[in-house]
């Protein structure tokens, strides 16, 4: 007890700073320096273990074995679902606190195997050929904080002590292009910075308080975005109070790259004084000879050091007695955790085309040819930055499973390859596609991408562009296979397997999103084609018809992206995705800050949908479309009625201007509300109208 009482950081009834700061200053300045690694040291003079700072759960506990797989984060935005996105936090957090203390008690401390889970990437979704897009939660800014603030809330729990550390990531302009990334200085302007890259990490320090915050490869303005004086007072302003992480190997770009340094030393040194407290890399085992060299002083190491061991302190690391005991091993994969997976997955698909076809009638069908390179693939179900499920239920799997008749199934082609075989002739397996689908009723032909094809630098085999995407086109062979399969005269259903927009180009009876849907993305599938399920994903992003008029890929304006200021070149647009139900929005008001509407189910069959409020603005400045200002799943009988609330936020009223001011500048406001935008294309895809009020300021 004497102990207890004379060790402050080992006190709870302490602040964390307060036992933060105790525990720094027990160090040596050697010591305090070797916690700045994400690869921290062991202190066995105090009891305190190593610690791997690198962990990562995007989409569930990922690169750590087995853990309950979610669909990837586009797929997650898909069901603009806030409650589900602060469940799936939630599971994540309980999973690696779970996976943390068997590893704990086992005396592994590797990477994967900490509380500080380097998720959500809440970078905006501003180009279709961005390979890490599928990351993100879409290309708006308001929907990805809302559903951003939501995951983080319920990986980091709402207790003295966080269940799992949440970490926004890329602060802050950062899309692409992954070739570039580590030498690219994204120039943005003051309206574009505010507008649209900020808000989302503004909402996770302020509102959802995020422990971590990780810097960018790409300088933004000039300055590298892990040692920027701008974006480090951004966080300043908003009173982030958690620790602030390099992105990987990114501070010696400084010195290799971006030429902003001389040396790795500088480099160190830079990044230290500005504020970064933690490397993942290795640049930071030079911070003793920047130390050296008069280029920091011990007050930077230890300013630093005390915000990396507050986040540990924070996470409970340092307390006499374990936390969440109810974390145990068995809740690791368990069956309600893939319930909620499969929930999600149903949840995420969108339905973009339906000439009546679906759902399938099981009466009326004898036999099914399921084809395509993602009909069996479970990297189509994975995504990136994936764990392991403890089982798969790929797209044939799925259909297999729930349909009684006859499955023929066949490859039709590679993924991108002209062969299946090394050995065989181009084309080697068109003739068996063709065979299935003529002795079949119905094509369900399984199409798109994998993370081998779209995805981070140096994780994917697209040597070609780094993992960003060339066009919107699908892979030759696939387009070749489309168009043979499309000659027979079948019913052809496509589903596509992507993270991305794509445009097959080909007209088909039914085409399905399905994204990367998680280890349950085949029964979620099965269950959509058949009708046990009507699909209510809605589109996160827009779908151009083509990627040749679209701005160039390292211009980050906003002009003419997203759907709040394209233009033109949309096939698909964001807030998009049909039902097999009919729920319409009418009696619009708006009051005290609030949305009511009255919502109908039209339709024949339950149905769930998401409303979805938009406004514009007469002010100069707004944004030339419309804005996202709201929205809310709702599910309903046939025949129902309800009135339906969604609260209007006050900054939806405001605009910015080209120097970055924030205000309400205009006096008439057009609220919008349906289950689609307010544009002549969403109403005549989706068969419905918005409904509208006026808003006078």
């Amino acid at each position: 007890m004497e102990v207890f009482m004379m060790e402050r950081y080992l006190n709870p009834s302490l602040t964390p700073d307060e036992r933060a700061e105790d525990l720094a200053d027990r160090l040596t300045v050697e010591e305090q320096a070797s916690q700045l690694r994400y690869d921290a040291l062991p202190i066995p003079r105090l009891g305190i273990p190593a610690y791997n700072w690198w962990n990562e759960g995007l989409h569930g506990v990922a690169r750590a074995g087995t853990a309950t797989m979610f669909p990837q984060a586009i797929g997650m935005a898909a069901t603009f679902d806030t409650a589900l996105l602060h469940q799936i936090g939630e599971i994540t957090a309980t999973e690696a606190r779970a996976k943390h203390m068997a590893a704990r008690e086992h005396g592994d401390f590797d990477i994967y195997k900490g509380l500080t889970l380097w998720a959500p990437n809440i970078n905006l979704f501003r180009d279709p050929r961005w390979g890490r897009g599928h990351e993100t939660y879409g290309e708006d800014p308001f929907l990805t904080a809302r559903l951003g603030v939501a995951f983080v809330k319920g990986m980091q729990g709402e207790g003295k002590v966080l269940k799992a550390a949440a970490c926004a990531k890329h602060f802050a302009v950062h899309s692409g292009p992954e070739a570039l990334r580590h030498s690219f200085d994204a120039q943005v302007s003051p309206k574009d910075l505010e507008e649209s890259y900020l808000p989302a990490f503004h909402a996770l320090v302020a509102e959802a308080k995020v422990e971590g915050v990780m810097g960018a490869y790409n300088r933004v303005n000039g300055e590298p975005s892990c040692a920027s004086p701008m974006l480090m007072d951004k966080l300043h302003q908003w009173g982030f109070a958690g620790y602030f992480v390099s992105d990987c190997w990114a501070i010696q770009d400084f010195h290799k790259h971006h030429g902003v340094t001389k040396n790795v030393t500088e480099s160190a040194a830079l990044a230290l004084r500005t504020g970064c407290d933690l490397n993942c890399g290795n640049t930071y085992l030079y911070v003793l000879a920047a130390l050296e060299e008069g280029l920091i002083d011990a007050a930077d190491i230890r300013r630093a050091c005390i915000r990396v061991l507050r986040t540990r302190i924070r996470l409970g690391l340092f307390d006499p007695e374990p936390h969440f005991a109810a974390c145990t091993y068995d809740t690791i994969a368990s069956p309600a955790h893939k319930a909620v997976s499969l929930s999600c997955a149903e949840k995420s698909m969108v339905l973009l085309k339906n000439d009546g076809i679906l759902p399938l009638d099981l009466s009326k069908l004898h036999a099914i040819a399921v084809i395509g390179p993602n009909a069996d693939s479970r990297a189509a179900l994975e995504g990136n930055y994936c764990g392991t499920a403890d089982r798969y239920v790929t797209f044939l799997e799925g259909i297999q499973d729930a349909f009684p008749g006859r499955v023929h199934y066949a490859q039709g082609c590679h993924l991108y390859k002209d062969r299946t075989s090394n050995l065989a002739m181009a084309d080697d397996r068109y003739a068996e596609a063709l065979a299935a689908a003529e002795a079949s009723d119905v094509v369900i032909l399984c199409l798109g991408l994998d993370a081998t094809l779209e995805g981070e630098e140096g994780d994917t085999g697209n040597e070609f562009s780094s993992g960003d995407k060339a066009d919107l086109r699908l892979p030759p062979p696939q387009c070749k296979l489309l168009e043979k399969l499309h000659a027979v005269g079948k019913p052809v259903i496509l589903v596509l397997a992507a993270g991305s927009a794509l445009n097959p180009e080909i007209s088909c009876n039914a085409v399905l999103q399905a994204w990367y849907p998680g280890q349950c993305g085949g029964q979620a599938l099965a269950h959509i084609l058949f009708g046990k399920v009507s699909p209510s994903g809605k589109l996160p992003v827009t779908f151009y018809e083509t990627a040749e008029q679209l701005p160039d890929f390292t211009d980050y304006s906003m002009q003419n992206r997203t759907y709040r200021y394209a233009r033109n070149n949309v096939l698909y647009p964001f807030g998009y995705g049909l039902t097999y139900g009919k729920i319409v929005c009418t009696e619009l008001s708006y009051e005290n800050g609030c949305a009511r509407m009255t919502v109908t189910n039209q339709g024949i069959r339950f149905t769930e949908d998401v409303v979805q409020l938009y406004i514009k603005d007469n002010s100069p400045w707004a944004v030339p479309n419309h804005s996202l200002c709201g929205f809310a799943r709702i599910g309903l009988e046939p025949g129902e009625t309800r009135r339906l609330e969604i609260p209007v936020p006050d900054s939806a009223f405001e605009s910015v201007d080209e120097q970055g001011v924030r205000a309400v500048t205009g006096t008439a406001f057009t609220l919008s509300a349906g289950t689609c935008q307010p544009d002549p294309l969403s109403e005549k895809l989706s068969g419905t109208m918005c409904v509208q009020v006026c808003i006078q300021k």
